[in-house]
């Protein structure tokens, strides 16, 4: 676990359910100000905080987007964002509020991980403090 992690049950509740879907490398809560995250799985700690920082970076970088779309495309349906995907060749990052999960593509399904994550995330604040 990182060395100063979130303290969220419910986001600890979702990280234990999606380790146990096939093929989830690790799971894991940034804090949206960046001075926290926590993990389980198989990563070390410092590719753990490494992954906390992208998915901090990314998710601001959405969400600015996304506000530039609202703008342009008012009640687009697309702001503010619930949370973003990065498919590769052999692994995804999946994100929904702060809760960033990553799995092996011939273990897992994307659908069936973002759907746990949607059920248990969905009404969580998308506040970027």
């Amino acid at each position: 676990m990182g060395s100063n992690p979130v303290e969220d049950n419910n986001a600890m509740s979702i990280v234990s359910e999606l380790l146990t879907r096939p093929g989830v490398i690790a799971a894991g809560e940034y804090a949206y100000r960046g001075d926290r995250f926590s993990y389980r799985g198989a990563l070390s700690e410092e590719h753990a905080r490494i992954a906390s920082i992208m998915c901090r970076a990314t998710t601001m970088g959405i969400s600015m987007e996304g506000a530039m779309l609202d703008a342009l495309c008012p009640d687009s349906g697309l702001h503010p964002p619930r949370g973003w995907v990065v498919r590769g060749p052999g692994q995804t990052v999946c994100v929904v509020a702060n809760v960033f999960c990553l799995f092996d593509n011939a273990q897992g399904s994307l659908n069936a991980i973002l759907a746990c994550m949607r059920e248990a995330l969905d009404n969580r604040s998308q506040d970027l403090i």
